[in-house]
């Protein structure tokens, strides 16, 4: 899912060659992000685009060859002219004026050029990973080495015409590879290639080829030293497409801001966007004098301590347990102020706890539309959702990044917010307070009919997590395990990685099960089911699927299976709620089945009905274990934390009934329904004193 939609979008025509423009926000100053060589297309800068769209009027377009725009067969019109005039043409379509212009590699040369001989168009420059026409090169990427006929194709010999006619996609892979020579890129690389695949090896060699072409102005040293405007490079040191020197003699000679990237390769603005993201702010800021967010106005001083709270939005649960951590904190620190960085669904649930929401709020991509989006019939691969939310999150850690800048937060507490965890152990730099970070599971795992592919994957995210942790250890200030050592699932994170059960208390305490409020504090259950309105001799069961749209296909199954159950037990009637993100009207209409949208008092139903029926997600499960209400869970198909975590907590408890969505029919559904109504078996017992000891964690960082 795309974290921003362009306000509009169009095509220049240059001589009979379209080149494809979008215009992102409406902000006073313009940024134009010229495209780097056309092996990729404009969304290479998906990691720039959402957030600086906010302040800026962002314009990217496809280079000639690739994505939306034309691939014309002549080498001709790959030339350098040809592409700087692509990029005036769509700042000229669009009103560009004089505006910042941003570049990777190739379009460093473009940009240099514009500022070098129309420097009216140009405000300031941002050139990251810069190719340049002077200085030294790498032999395997100069026109010799692509020339040269040879007998075979191994490492950067792929770099060859000839070879690029034939297999061009594994020469595409090759080089994106090395685009990224950092560890842990599999998705900047998994994008690249995707990306090198809307266009082929025969219109690549034609960009090649018109390099050879003489260019209509100076490109020597001379066209550097006429550049006047700010520029900023940021440039890695281990850049195997464009030697760091290259960057150091563009410096030099444009009197650039340099910054380096160690270790870094050819990409940072991908690789490290959160990083490249707060370093254009503050170049604009200081050199242009356009405020860095968060910087622009004094800091009042605060009497009370500051929190900024942060809950996952993917289902309710996180923000139930977050209210009642909350409300405990309160009684530790009467005169604590609570700031919510939150989206829907979870900001109706703080709205009706009269809570207060952070104005920026209103910023937040939706990570709950996103895995919606990523979500089949029962089925969603919860750690591919999270890896391709990566541009939806980056914006919302940039979000996060201007509150905490201007705040002035004593703590911030995270519950699952894996984007500020990510982004804070990558660069330690950016920490403005202290963390607090909660989860109620560690460790990506593979789902085993995925194959070898999808364990290398999780492996290499959690060797990626723990480097992060054992690396930065200061920058958790307090971890909390959302459960007991015992809910560690006994399995590895992978292949030559420690147990869970070995790293995970080493690096975390556990505050117990979290439950927005216990069932034991709701009194008794009779005369909470007369307070409900339940009737007398009637028997209730309840279907609740969350707060996303994942759930609705169970829902209609559970719906069909109902009058059979009904034929069994006359006095059963169902509620079931639908959650804030499926239309209720969407739902066939039953005799006997109540459906809501949203149920604000929901953990009260669950704990004073007498069946209920949900997904895999923890909070739910665990509220009716607490209860001790009997339950039927289906974990969703692909789903690693509700298969392996989830199943193993409950489990422990005793709780519910496994249910396999693919092998249960309506008639199956409803004689197990029958036969936990019959047969109930009541869990262990569940922690009540959990919010209550993470808060005490938390107040110790007050």
């Amino acid at each position: 899912m795309r974290a921003r939609l362009p306000a509009s979008d169009g095509f220049v025509d240059r001589d009979g060659v379209k080149i494809f423009y979008e215009v992102y926000g409406d902000g006073p100053e313009t940024m134009v992000f010229l495209p780097p060589w056309s092996i990729v297309h404009g969304r290479i800068y998906k990691a720039q685009v959402p957030y600086f769209s906010e302040r800026f009027r962002c314009i990217t377009f496809d280079p000639r060859g690739n994505g939306k725009s034309d691939r014309p067969r002549e080498a001709s019109a790959y030339t350098l002219a040809n592409f700087i005039g692509d990029a005036l043409a769509v700042m000229d379509a669009t009103n560009a004026g004089k505006s910042i212009l941003v570049g990777l590699s190739l379009a460093g040369i473009h940009i240099c050029a514009i500022a070098a001989y129309h420097p009216e168009r140009v405000k300031a420059a941002v050139l990251a990973g810069t190719a340049a026409t002077i200085g030294p090169a790498y032999d395997y990427m100069q026109p010799q080495h692509f020339l040269t006929k040879r007998e075979s194709h191994v490492g950067w010999d792929k770099y060859n015409r000839e070879y690029w006619h034939t297999n061009y996609p594994d020469f595409a892979a090759h080089f994106i590879s090395h685009i990224h020579s950092e560890p842990h890129s599999t998705k900047q690389i998994e994008d690249g290639i995707d990306w090198a695949g809307e266009t082929g090896g025969d219109i690549l060699a034609k960009t090649v080829e018109a390099r050879a072409l003489p260019p209509p102005f100076d490109v020597s040293d001379v066209m550097y030293r006429k550049v006047q405007c700010p520029v900023l490079l940021i440039h890695g040191d281990n850049d195997l497409i464009q030697p760091y020197a290259r960057a150091e003699l563009v410096a030099k000679l444009t009197g650039a801001e340099l910054v380096t990237i160690a270790g870094g390769g050819h990409n940072p603005l991908g690789r490290y966007p959160a990083r490249c993201n707060e370093l254009i702010n503050d170049f604009l800021d200081r050199r242009l004098g356009i405020p860095a967010p968060g910087k622009s106005r004094p800091r009042a001083p605060v009497r009370a301590k500051k929190a900024l709270y942060l809950s996952s939005p993917i289902g309710l649960g996180h923000g139930r347990r977050d209210i009642a951590i909350t409300r405990e904190l309160r009684k530790l620190h009467p005169d604590l102020i609570v700031d919510w960085l939150a989206q829907d669904p979870v900001t109706r649930l703080l709205a009706a706890h009269d809570e207060r929401i952070h104005p920026l709020s209103a910023r937040l991509a939706s990570e709950s539309r996103h895995i919606e989006l990523e979500s089949g019939e029962h089925e969603l691969n919860a750690f591919e959702a999270i890896r391709r939310m990566d541009e939806v999150l980056i914006a919302n850690f940039m979000v996060f990044q201007d509150v905490v800048d201007a705040g002035d937060y004593d703590l911030v507490i995270a519950d699952e917010a894996w984007d500020i965890d990510h982004y804070w152990h990558e660069h330690p730099e950016l920490k403005r307070s202290q963390l607090a970070w909660f989860t109620d599971f560690v460790g990506w795992l593979p789902m085993p009919a995925n194959g070898d592919r999808e364990a290398f994957l999780t492996t290499d995210y959690n060797a990626e997590m723990i480097k992060h942790v054992e690396r930065h250890p200061d920058v958790r200030d307090r971890a909390i395990f959302v459960g007991s050592p015992e809910d560690i699932v006994p399995m590895s994170f992978g292949r030559d990685l420690p147990a869970m059960r070995d790293w995970i208390p080493r690096h975390f305490d556990f505050a117990g099960y979290v439950i927005g409020e216990h069932p034991d504090a709701f009194g008794d259950r009779a005369v909470l089911r007369e307070t409900l309105r339940y009737q007398p001799g009637e028997r209730v069961c309840i279907v609740t699927v969350g707060g996303s749209g994942v759930g609705a296909p169970l829902i209609r199954r559970i719906l069909d299976s109902y009058p059979m159950v009904r034929a069994r037990i006359p006095e059963l009637r169902m509620v079931v709620v639908a959650g804030p993100r499926i239309d209720p009207q969407a739902l066939p209409e039953i005799a006997g089945v109540d459906v809501r949208a949203f149920v604000p008092n929901l953990d009260r139903h669950l704990a004073a009905c007498d069946l209920a029926v949900v997904q895999g997600g923890l909070t739910t499960c665990m509220e009716l274990a607490a209860a001790g209400t009997p339950f039927l869970y289906f974990p969703l198909k692909n789903h690693f934390e509700q298969n392996f975590h989830v199943a193993h907590r409950l489990d422990r408890y005793g709780a519910g009934r496994r249910m396999e969505f693919a092998t249960a029919t309506p008639d199956v559904i409803a004689a197990e329904m029958v036969a936990a109504l019959k047969t109930p078996a009541p869990p262990k017992q569940v922690e009540a004193d959990g919010a209550a000891r993470a808060a005490r964690m938390l107040a110790d960082l007050l």
